[in-house]
């Protein structure tokens, strides 16, 4: 089952410009953090995408989309509403049809070789279903993520079946609940924000929508511990990293990571170098 559609939220009323921010990308052009996305999706065989947007910012998301504008579909999330509701302002979008679903406002690099989303297009062009990105997560970040209860698939280390799945966890409820066999001690399966999704969550979805009263917000796992719950829904471990971009530091992590991928590598090395030997260390606190 591998889709040809897309869908990347970025509706946030306090973080819709996150995904509008210029950085330089591997090969050392000028772009936005949107089109570096949709760089990575188009480039792994998607063929079409919409962007959920916050009402009234449309013509500034074009902008950033640069030379991928005339292969989106902008949709505006009518109230900030959750995750959830995001997700399924796109139903009419995907329709039966199965999706990657992305977060605006997340950067991926893989280690080596195909990008994260062209490793999750692999998996799904053998299996059917649902499928996670996840990443193994200290418990000191649990408060950040959904996390899943997962068990590993034989003869392929980098896949588990979900089981459940659990928003934001404590520490002590992962240690009850989410337990994955051969996760270093105080780690957990967290989302990796990046998910290939069916027209059964967006039916789901549909459903929760009617029941939220004025004022409640949506969010996305629930949804996705119903489908762990029907049918088999799997999770695989990329090779590649994250970079959430609304962190502190963010945007700097990802800068540095796009530079140091690409032909510049050396020459970023030596302005990091010269930049650390020139800094002033940090006063220490009184």
């Amino acid at each position: 089952m591998i889709p040809r559609k897309a869908v990347v939220t970025a509706a946030s009323p306090t973080e819709y410009h996150l995904p509008l921010q210029t950085l330089v990308d591997s090969e050392g052009v000028a772009k936005t953090a949107l089109a570096i996305i949709l760089d990575d999706l188009f480039a792994s065989g998607i063929d079409s995408a919409a962007v959920v947007i916050y009402p009234g910012t449309r013509d500034i998301f074009l902008r950033a989309a640069g030379e991928h504008a005339d292969r989106l579909t902008l949709i505006e999330q009518e109230a900030p509403r959750g995750y959830g509701h995001a997700v399924w302002s796109a139903h009419e979008f995907t329709g039966d049809d199965p999706f990657v679903l992305l977060v605006g406002d997340h950067l991926y690099l893989s280690n080596d070789g195909p990008s994260c989303v062209s490793q999750m297009l692999k998996v799904a062009s053998d299996h059917e279903g649902c499928i996670s990105a996840v990443n193994p997560t200290h418990e000191s970040q649990l408060r950040y993520y959904g996390a899943v209860a997962a068990s590993r698939v034989p003869v392929s280390p980098s896949l588990f079946e979900v089981h459940d799945v659990i928003e934001k966890p404590t520490p002590t409820l992962a240690e009850q609940e989410l337990i994955v066999p051969g996760l270093r001690a105080g780690n957990y399966l967290c989302f990796f924000g990046m998910h290939l999704l069916t027209s059964r969550v967006m039916e789901h979805l549909g459903r929760e929508v009617t029941r939220i009263e004025e004022g409640q917000k949506l969010g996305l796992s629930s949804t996705l511990a119903v489908i762990a719950a029907e049918k088999k829904y799997l999770a695989v471990e990329l090779a590649g990293q994250r970079f959430n971009i609304g962190e502190r530091y963010g945007l700097l992590r990802a800068q540095l990571s796009l530079a140091l991928a690409g032909p510049h590598r050396d020459e970023v090395l030596t302005d990091i170098i010269e930049i650390t030997a020139h800094s002033r260390p940090a006063c220490p606190s009184s």
